[in-house]
């Protein structure tokens, strides 16, 4: 039976570091690990809930397939013909319940940390798997901030049976964070975990749950319908792009949510370029006639018609490498027919237009740094991108390459295009811009060249 001071094949219990209503977590050692260790064991008492048993075994499933740095990483199980348990990797970092108590947190912390969560739930989709149960307690922060999600025993993996829904006709999450389509029985939408980030956010940026805490399955049912209070009404310290980035992720509609996690990652990390709308100037709910139509004839919810990686997948974050420099127009024109090919039938696609600036911006010329987000913005023009889809960026560094490799890191791009200038003695022997980010990205890359003509075939 599991107790602190028990052993299960070669695990020694530590103390109880939490009761959940479907499972308890131990400290645990063992002599082959030297890993901070945890043990989670299901409720298996008389009375218990029986969604606990599926929900275990559900996590069972899912965790062992999983990767990255922001899961605990998978260690052993057992079945339910003993002592069922599984154990994992234990999280030394604090789970952001902690910070609870801080609230409301500035705007430039809440927008810190929904990038990092956000990154983390772009990395599940990746891996075909929806959450479905994103709220504080489980989400958890390594020592260098890196987000982990914890807890995948509500979770969906499109490419495993789903018990939770094959057994339990209700719904099951946390009724504060679910999405509207998951409160009708839809399980497959990556976008609802972005629709219970952003109500983390709302929670993180007001002090207050955008929906409440409903006790009821039909009062959650309401948010198909009703909106939030506007978060600026609640904290006016709140900017317009942090308000517009939560209230686009509590649509209640997922088609009007971001289509990725990585692009909702990419907004809270450029609050400079995001679009807004009247939802950053929203200053109260909607009038009683819109609540009442949208009651009357609500959008039903429709699963994603990729799957879960499929609409990742759908909505890729592109970035385009510019060299402004004089005599760079042919080339420049070259990048973007490419991205126009690129971009064609990819209506949920973003655009990043990159430039690096080699050195400060000081001298003798004048805002070199306004112009060249000017000139991008002149580059992109032909491309009828609307200004949610496109961003510009300047990055000021003395390595281009390096400039340019870091911002695809940071930003989960999935696709480079960049220039490739002739050859010339200085490239032969120092290397490429395009030489190297092609060799080192961490995503596919794209080198446009223009075609050399000799005075033959000119």
């Amino acid at each position: 039976m599991a107790r602190p001071g028990a052993r299960i094949d070669g695990f020694e219990l530590g103390e109880v570091l939490h009761e959940g209503g479907m499972a308890l977590l131990f400290r645990v050692t063992h002599p082959d690990h030297t890993l901070p260790l945890l043990m989670k064991v299901p409720r298996l008492r008389p009375g218990e809930d029986p969604a606990a048993i599926v929900s275990f075994e559900m996590e069972q499933m899912i965790l062992p397939r999983l990767s990255g740095p922001h899961v605990p990483l998978f260690v052993a199980q057992a079945g339910f013909e003993v002592d069922p348990y599984v154990v994992m990797e234990r999280i030394e970092g604090p789970s952001l319940s902690a910070r609870l108590r801080d609230l409301p947190l500035p705007p430039e912390e809440v927008a810190t940390i929904g990038a990092a969560v956000a990154e983390a739930l772009d990395d599940l989709h990746r891996q075909h798997v929806v959450h479905l149960d994103v709220k504080p307690a489980n989400i958890l922060f390594r020592p260098d901030g890196t987000a982990v999600m914890a807890d995948f025993g509500l979770a969906h993996h499109e490419q495993l049976p789903d018990l939770m829904a094959e057994e339990f006709r209700l719904p099951y999450g946390s009724a504060p964070y679910m999405a509207p389509e998951q409160a009708l029985g839809l399980r497959s939408d990556p976008r609802s975990d972005l629709f219970a980030l952003g109500t983390v956010l709302y929670q993180l940026a007001t002090g207050e749950l955008p929906f409440g805490a409903p006790q009821h399955l039909r009062a959650v049912k309401r948010r198909q319908w009703r909106d939030p209070v506007p978060p600026r009404r609640r904290n006016p310290a709140i900017p317009p792009w942090l308000q517009e980035i939560m209230l686009r992720c509590l649509e209640p509609v997922a088609d009007r949510r971001y289509p990725s996690a990585a692009q909702l990652a990419f907004a809270l990390r450029h609050p400079d370029q995001v679009a807004l709308g009247p939802r950053a100037t929203k200053k109260r709910r909607d009038p009683p006639l819109v609540v009442l139509r949208r009651w009357l004839r609500p959008e039903p919810p429709a699963p994603p018609p990729r799957g879960t990686a499929g609409q990742v997948a759908g909505a890729p974050i592109f970035a385009v490498a510019l060299d402004l420099s004089q005599g760079g127009e042919g080339l420049g024109a070259l990048l973007r027919d490419q991205m126009a090919k690129i971009l064609a039938g990819r209506p949920e696609a973003r655009l990043a237009c990159l430039n690096v600036l080699r050195g400060p911006s000081t001298g003798a010329e004048v805002n070199p740094h306004v112009r060249r987000l000017v000139e991008l913005r002149h580059w992109a023009r032909p491309l009828g991108l609307p200004e949610a889809r496109v961003t510009f960026h300047v990055l000021e560094a003395t390595d281009a390459a390096e400039a340019i490799l870091d911002y695809a890191r940071a930003n989960r791009v999935d696709h480079l295009v960049l220039g490739a200038r002739e050859n010339s003695m200085a490239r032969r022997l120092l290397g490429s811009v395009s030489g190297k980010v092609a060799a080192e990205a961490p995503c596919n890359v794209t080198v446009v060249r223009r075609r050399r003509l000799d005075n033959a075939g000119a």
